[in-house]
């Protein structure tokens, strides 16, 4: 392995770290689930980096794929809920 190896592994576990505090201090909802599926993806590369793949598919599937549709899903719902509340009522 070369330094360029060495120097592309120490990029994403500062990538990694980086997104992982940006999403906790994201304000925004939409953004914080933004970057939690981008950490996911980041972290299935850490794991194909690792030489373990079958870890590094289940993380890019279930960490980003299926968790992320179902968190901006999620999203979407409590959007509507709220918009509906902030209605004027019939009477």
């Amino acid at each position: 392995m070369g330094p360029e190896a060495g120097a592309f592994d120490w990029l994403l576990a500062a990538l990694l770290v980086g997104t992982a505090a940006w999403s906790l201090a994201a304000r925004d909802a939409y953004q914080a689930v933004v970057l939690f599926v981008s950490f996911g993806l980041l972290l299935a590369l850490a794991w194909a980096r690792l030489a373990a793949p079958d870890v590094a598919i289940a993380e890019a599937a279930l960490g980003a794929g299926i968790t992320g549709a179902l968190l901006l899903d999620a999203l979407g719902a409590l959007g509507a809920r709220r918009r509906r509340a902030a209605e004027p009522g019939d009477g």
